[in-house]
């Protein structure tokens, strides 16, 4: 059992509460986004927002901060101490105009948080990891993958891969895409319906339809639409595979791998108040956000399915009294997020090489099950949020492979980020015969 330490009860700041999250991410190795959820409820919304900023800012460049700190100490600290030098370093990095306040403050609160004597090793440390910090340049342009790595805060082995199946020049692109703060967007989801008002001045056009950027400090605005179901947190990648897919009115829709519902909503919203949507995923899944997000479609007929669709098959669509052929039939698939690491910050540290190899296999099960639900001359969407060929190219090549004279690849699309600008995602639609 880990004991961390306990903050007061009183409203805590947005910085206290990052030490407090970054402590319990050291301990328990738990999930960034789950430990997020975990934040108190008694931040404000700015707050809330700062701490986010700071808990992802650390783990992004954790790495980075790691090497550092160990150029000036013999042994990590305990948990409490390293969680306020890693604050500290990525409030550096991130400001470093701000060093003599920013370890002031560190020190001030490591007196509360810690030991007189671990206060006095902070005030040492901080100050010496700020002069690295602030003095080390990015590699060259040709650097190794080592150096790289160290750099940007990301396993070497990764570094490697993309080298070689991406190239140097895009390979760095990508990390430093995966080291910026993601905006936040939102899907318009009235469309061009004149009722639902004008679009606010703070959603900041894109260069996709629907699809805006959040203002910084505009939440309290942000809520009332949400609640009514004007807008939509979404990433515009999202949009790719449902593009693919194309549904139109009076369609029936399969969605299978739906949860949390992101895509099916913008599916239903598609198909607008005609045809029939469902959804379909595993019990262990987000389901309830999933429904949720469903009962936003409002006058469409939609249908939540749950079980295995290797293992159950079409037994649970009949026992929901449901049809087993679909004009439709999209598959998102989980994948190693490789497309989507900017937003899910910790992935690099939980990925391990021998997931590629694991994926594939598993998305390969997953296509040919989804295949079984596509009428003759209906269509099937495979997605991933991967840039990774191997959960891509070759998973869609080796089931045209499998079933060539039954279904063929009309189109497909792979989203980079550094060149799309919104997070990386692949689909490729299918028809079948």
């Amino acid at each position: 059992m880990v004991s961390l330490v306990k903050l007061s009860p009183e409203r805590p700041s947005a910085w206290l509460e990052s030490v407090r999250l970054i402590e319990a991410w050291f301990a328990t190795k738990e999930r960034i986004d789950r430990l997020m959820e975990q934040a108190s409820p008694s931040l404000p919304h700015t707050e809330r927002a700062r701490c986010q900023h700071l808990v992802f800012g650390v783990v992004r460049h954790s790495g980075r901060l790691e090497k550092t700190l160990g150029q000036f100490v013999a042994h990590p600290p305990r948990f409490v101490t390293r969680a306020i030098l890693y604050v500290a370093g990525f409030e550096i990095i991130d400001e470093p105009a701000q060093i003599a306040q920013i370890v002031h403050h560190a020190v001030q609160h490591a007196k509360s948080l810690t030991s007189i004597p671990e206060a006095k090793l902070v005030n040492a440390v901080a100050r010496k990891m700020a002069k690295s910090l602030i003095e080390e340049v990015p590699p060259v342009a040709l650097a190794s993958s080592d150096s790289l790595a160290a750099y940007y805060s990301h396993p070497e082995w990764i570094v490697k891969r993309w080298l070689v199946t991406l190239g140097a020049q895009a390979t760095r692109a990508l990390l430093e895409w995966n080291q910026s703060p993601a905006p936040v967007f939102a899907r318009w989801r009235a469309g061009d319906d004149a009722s639902a008002g004008p679009v606010p001045e703070w959603l900041k056009p894109t260069p996709w339809k629907n699809f805006y950027e959040i203002a910084s400090g505009k939440w309290s605005e942000v809520e009332p639409l949400l609640k009514a179901g004007t807008i939509y947190l979404q990433d515009p990648a999202t949009r790719i595979a449902v593009d693919l897919l194309d549904p139109k009115p009076g369609e029936q829709v399969l969605d299978l791998c739906a949860a949390p519902g992101g895509k099916s909503l913008l599916i239903a919203d598609r198909l607008k108040t005609e045809g029939l949507l469902v959804s379909w995923d595993l019990p262990e899944s987000r389901v309830d956000r999933l429904r949720e997000n469903l009962s936003r479609a409002k006058g469409l007929k939609t249908e939540v399915v749950i079980g295995d669709i290797i293992g159950e098959g079409a037994r649970c669509l009949r026992q929901e009294n449901l049809q087993v052929l679909y004009d439709a039939v999209l598959i998102d698939v989980s994948c190693s997020n490789t497309g989507v690491m900017r937003h899910r910050v910790d992935v690099r540290w939980r990925l391990q090489e021998s997931d590629f190899g694991r994926h594939s296999r598993q998305q390969t099960l997953l296509l040919d099950a989804a295949a079984t639900y596509v009428k003759e001359g209906g269509r099937l969407v495979y997605s991933t949020c991967s840039i990774d060929a191997d959960e891509n190219e070759r998973v869609a090549d080796a089931f045209i492979k499998k079933n060539e004279g039954r279904f063929v690849l009309e189109k497909k699309e792979i989203s980079y980020p550094w060149v799309s600008g919104h997070d990386g995602a692949a689909a490729f639609l299918f028809k079948r015969i």
